[in-house]
């Protein structure tokens, strides 16, 4: 059951049909998830989420903790096991369009102590063209070399990732992320604790990006620069809540709705909307 409202497209519950892709769904958009299901233990932790995100987007995926926003991103990666759901990117089945996108976990999901060079880690990136096991030439490490330069890190690239900050590493998966040339990335929590200066060069990098006709989707979790950073936003908590522009979308009552009305949410929201210039 799925309906557009002036909030946004409004998914209720109920079990995906599994059904291919219907006319509700944009045959160009960068990504399009339809009557996706997915449990841990018995438990629905993502249900009937119905979505397209548009090509050429900055789009903030937003919702409480617990809200299943890092297992959308892995299950439309084939990480984790769907109860149901079909997935298209860029108009075709993953499988056919794995090289078009770029992922980037979540800082604390990676094993930091693992001793390996920060150039190699960015030119993994490189493997889908490069192949698995063959040699990185000297003309595969510009290339990450240049992506690291293009965050700030090209002088740590011989640095072991366990002697970076927890910025530096974020930044190292960023640049990973731009020497694939993806166009479509999928970035859970790029933003999370990270001082101001490594948020303001990501968030650029990204707007870049975006000039370039690239899509991402980024999951984030500070309220208050959400309506700053993504011109379109998806609101989560287990299902699609609301999703579209930002300026539609991020309200007062979809917020209410996500995160159950709590007074320390809604009150951060209503600054940020302040900045902006009201409270819709």
């Amino acid at each position: 059951m799925r309906r557009d409202t002036a909030h946004g497209r409004d998914s209720g519950l109920g079990p995906s049909s599994g059904a291919e892709l219907g006319a509700e769904h944009s045959p160009d958009a960068a990504l399009c998830i339809h009557d996706l299901s997915v449990a841990y233990r018995g438990q629905p932790v993502l249900w009937d989420v119905d979505l397209d995100i548009p090509r050429g987007s900055l789009v903030g995926l937003v919702g409480p903790n617990g809200a299943g926003k890092s297992t959308l991103l892995r299950a439309v990666l084939e990480m984790i096991p769907r109860l149901s759901g079909e997935i298209r990117v860029l108009g075709r089945p993953l499988r056919e369009a794995r090289r078009s996108i770029a992922y980037v976990p979540q800082r604390e999901s990676v094993d930091w102590d693992f001793p390996v060079r920060v150039l190699d880690v960015v030119a993994m990136g490189l493997y889908g063209r490069i192949g698995w096991f063959r040699r990185v030439r000297r003309q595969h490490r510009a290339l990450a070399l240049e992506a690291l330069d293009r965050v700030g890190m090209a002088d740590l690239a011989e640095r072991q990732i366990s002697q970076l900050s927890g910025g530096q590493q974020q930044r190292t998966f960023l640049a990973r992320a731009l020497v694939q040339d993806a166009e479509l990335s999928l970035l859970d929590e790029p933003l999370a604790a990270v001082d101001a200066a490594t948020e303001e060069a990501i968030v650029g990098i990204l707007r870049e990006l975006r000039s370039r006709g690239r899509t991402m989707l980024v999951v984030h979790h500070d309220l208050p620069t959400a309506p700053l950073y993504f011109d379109r936003i998806v609101l989560l908590n287990q299902r699609v809540v609301a999703e579209g522009p930002t300026a539609t979308v991020f309200t007062a009552e979809n917020l209410r709705r996500t995160y159950g009305g709590s007074l320390t949410i809604l009150s951060d929201a209503a600054a940020a909307l302040g900045a902006r210039g009201g409270m819709p």
